[in-house]
């Protein structure tokens, strides 16, 4: 149940992500001095911590969306197979996230 609810909120986080991402291409096409300022917003702390909880959210509803596949083929239904899968989301998408940010950076 907990999972469920994470994996709206995340979808609902990657809406305004991609709200952003938009900003991002204007700012880009607007000329060099409104990207800088977009730059500079996005490498503040704040900046940061969205954009590594957007790449969380990402990872989190691609790991979930994953695991919903798999049940629509009717496999691990079954309480147990969901509580382990559930699980294997959760530490695959800190995985996903921690690598992606450690290349990134």
């Amino acid at each position: 149940m907990v999972l469920s609810i994470v994996h709206r909120a995340t979808g609902i986080a990657m809406s305004l992500g991609f709200a952003v991402f938009v900003v991002w291409l204007f700012d880009a096409a607007s000329g060099p001095d409104s990207y800088a300022v977009f730059l500079a917003a996005m490498d503040s702390t704040i900046g940061r911590l969205l954009l590594i909880g957007w790449s969380f959210a990402f990872f989190y509803h691609l790991s979930n969306g994953a695991r919903h596949l798999l049940w629509d083929t009717g496999r691990g239904l079954e309480k147990a197979q969901a509580n382990t899968s559930s699980w294997l989301v959760l530490v695959v998408t800190v995985a996903l996230t921690a690598v992606f940010w450690w290349v990134a950076l």
